[in-house]
């Protein structure tokens, strides 16, 4: 299972990349980077991928400090 307090950690050092297929869903849906990192904080792995094809990732459900709630594949 996913360590949700490493991937915490460095969403609160800003230490993360958006892909461009991310980049662009979120600006689609107006979602800024600030609520991601809010819904990161509040959130929890609700599924683990450890085989995805691109490396091991998590979906991650979380809310925003407005109550946005917001669902994330972390890798």
């Amino acid at each position: 299972m996913a360590d949700i307090q490493v991937i915490r950690e460095a969403f609160s050092k800003r230490e993360y990349l958006f892909t461009a297929h991310a980049s662009d869903r979120a600006a689609k849906r107006a979602i800024r980077s600030g609520e991601i990192e809010q819904a990161v904080a509040a959130g929890e792995v609700i599924e683990d991928y450890p085989q995805d094809k691109y490396g091991p990732s998590c979906l991650i459900s979380g809310v925003t400090e407005a109550q946005r709630p917001l669902h994330m594949q972390v890798s």
